[in-house]
Parts: C-alpha cells; structure tokens; sequence
C-alpha cells in the first residue's frame, strides 16, 4: 500500500500502514511464539521514546506482556492504557482474511480487536513524545498476551498497575459506531462434571444411572436462570458425554458462561451455579468455577472521565456517545477502582470474524483523541 508524503501527525494512511505491519504477525493467543514475535516489535518502537519498556516473562502458555513508561511522572498516579497484542484467529486465518482496503474498510484478522486500537495507543504517545511539552500525568501502556482467554496471566499485572494508576484508558474497539464504553458485564466461567453408573442400553438398562440424562437436568435448571430483562444470562455453550449409542452414559460434562451487570447480581448467581445439585440417586454432579471479570459498573469518576472525553471530542469535531455492553475486557478488573474509560480503539464491526475490518475514518479522530486525554488529564 502507497503511503504518500504528508504533515499531517495524525494521517489515517500512515497510521494504517503501521496497524497492517501489526495485523499481518498473525498472534493467536495459543501461539506465545507468534506473540513474542510481535512484542519484541511493539518494544522496538519504543527504544528512540523517552520511555522504558520492561518485558514480563510469559507463563502458562502465554505469550509475553510489555510495560512501557514514560520517563516522566512516574512520583504520582498517572495514566495506565491497557491493549493487548493476541487475537482469535488461528494461524494461517489471514489467508482467509489477508489484510485489504475496500472503500472506507480495512479488513484483517485481529484489525479491529484489537491491533487497531493498540497501535493507536503507540502512535498517539509518539506524537506526545514529539512535543515541545511534557503532559501533566506520566503514561504507562500495558501491552498483554492473553486477553482473549480472559488474561490469566495478566490479570495481576493489569490489578498492580490499575491500583496505582489515576486513569484507566483502553483500547478496545469502539462499539456501534464509535460509541465508548462506561460499562461492561461481569463474566463467570464454569465447568460441569457429571459422573453416572454405566450398563449395557438393550440388555440392563435398569442397572444404568445416565450421566447425560442428569446434564439435561443441569441444562434445565441453568437455563431457567436466565433474566434478559435484568441483562443476566446463562449459556451452557459446550457439552460433552458418552461413549457409544448402546451403553448408559457413565460421563459427562459442560462448560458454561455467566454475564451479569452488577456484583450482587454476581454474588447471587454464582453462588447459584456452583450449588446445583444431582436430581438422580446414584448421580454425582460437581460443579466448579468462579466470576473470571467483575462488572465494569460506571461510577462517579468513571462519568466524569467520560464527560471530559466527551468534551475533547467536541473539539475535535465528532460527537462521543457512550454504551454499556455484554462483552468483558481487561477494563472491568480496574473500574471499581480507577476512572475507567473502554471503547477508546478504532471504529468498525466482525470482531472475531471472517469479516472483520475497521473503518478507515474513525482512525484519525480517535489517535487525536488518545492524544488529547494523555494531554489534558490531570
């Protein structure tokens, strides 16, 4: 792609052709080396910025976390930007979905969640950088492996510097177009073991306890949690059980999600989940899990964040709409905290998809925005 001569700082065709370089390393979660690779590419970026960048060893499968800080503002709470580097998409998902323009969509694996919004993360401290002026908070960007699995090996990183941090900004995508994000649901994640008594279907049946037969029940009695009025809703997504068509299940399994809105909707379900109990003598069922991202509740400081950014993107020429949404992100495990303010990434749609794109327009104002907050707060 032609990039053409320009002076502008914040020219959309620059910024997308560093965002491609990101989007064509392809980074699944389960592929630490992939991540690595683009990791030590991010860090590279920043070796000529008056920043230091600390590389956080990878564990369980994981790939590594980068901290970059600023050099300046680092004796007060300042301002943490949280992205991350991994993506859904397996490898070789980019021959299904190589990176193209169409009109105002650039599309490509990971472009949108979230390669597209961490690059403008980077871009817009670049540009503070190039300033004649410091801004009046230091900026610390995390750039973690494993968000897409619900950060398991970051979640303390992300707690440790949230807590020490004034503002929270990140860099997921924008939601229906390019409204921000005040407030997310809290996410659970169960599994369900059911262990029965095996016996030959035709011959003894009588003598047989059904594990899947007790799943069903399970499912039932899941299900019968759901509340959409109250935004409460409970999926069994996986099952699992038997082993052929003419002998009683012995065992069986499934994995469930919970998304609730509020913590005491979250004490209450998930004390509910893991209490669910067999229906059949002879049934075991064991139940285990637990809320893997607390709600992203918007609270006075979070508003106020927003109603500043609001303001800024007045100056800049558009209008900043915020949204609540069912989707979790490294923002709900700092919110109850720290000032909060999610959604902050590019514009587009097809987020884990085999059309996922972002819209080319949306990156200017958003990289001037970033901008302008890591400029403006205080």
């Amino acid at each position: 792609m032609p990039i053409e001569a320009t002076t502008n700082p914040f020219d959309s065709r620059t910024i997308l052709g560093g965002i491609r370089e990101w989007v064509e390393l392809e980074t699944p979660t389960e592929a630490p080396e992939q991540v690595n690779r683009l990791a030590s590419l991010v860090a590279d970026l920043y070796h000529d910025l008056p920043a230091t960048v600390q590389r956080v060893a990878g564990t369980k499968g994981c790939g590594d976390h980068l901290v970059a800080r600023s050099s300046w503002g680092r004796d007060a709470p300042g301002i943490l930007v949280l992205s991350h580097l991994d993506t859904v998409h397996p490898i070789g998902f980019i021959k299904r979905l190589p990176f193209r323009i169409e009109g105002d969509s650039a599309f490509g694996p990971g472009i949108y969640d979230m390669k597209g919004g961490a690059y403008l993360a980077y871009h817009a401290f670049r540009q503070l950088c190039t300033g004649a002026e410091r801004s009046p908070l230091g900026v610390t960007q995390l750039y973690v492996s494993d968000e897409e699995i619900g950060s398991p090996t970051s979640r303390a990183l992300i707690e440790a510097e949230g807590s020490q941090a004034k503002y929270v900004l990140v860099t997921e995508p924008a939601r229906d177009g390019g409204k921000i994000v005040t407030g997310r649901k809290g996410v659970g994640r169960f599994e369900v073991n059911i262990k029965g008594q095996p016996a030959h279907a035709g011959t003894r049946p009588e003598d047989g306890r059904s594990a899947i037969r007790e799943l069903a029940n399970v499912i039932a009695t899941l299900e019968s949690m759901n509340d959409l009025k109250r935004g409460i809703t409970v999926n069994v997504g996986v099952v699992k059980g038997g082993t052929r068509p003419n002998v009683i299940a012995e065992e069986a399994s499934a994995e469930v999600d919970l998304r609730v809105p509020t913590m005491a909707d979250a004490s209450d379900l998930v004390a509910r989940i893991l209490d669910v109990k067999s229906r059949t003598d002879g049934v075991s069922v064991t139940v285990t899990g637990e809320l893997n991202r607390p709600p992203y509740e918007k609270g006075n400081a979070g508003a106020a964040l927003f109603e500043h950014a609001r303001h800024l993107a007045a100056e800049i020429g558009f209008d900043l709409v915020d949204t609540f949404t069912g989707g979790g992100s490294d923002g709900n495990f700092t919110a109850a905290h720290t000032a909060t303010l999610d959604g902050l990434g590019v514009d587009g749609k097809g987020a884990h998809t085999h059309y996922e794109q972002l819209y080319i327009s949306s990156i200017e104002p958003r990289a001037r925005l970033l901008h302008r907050l890591y400029q403006t707060l205080r």
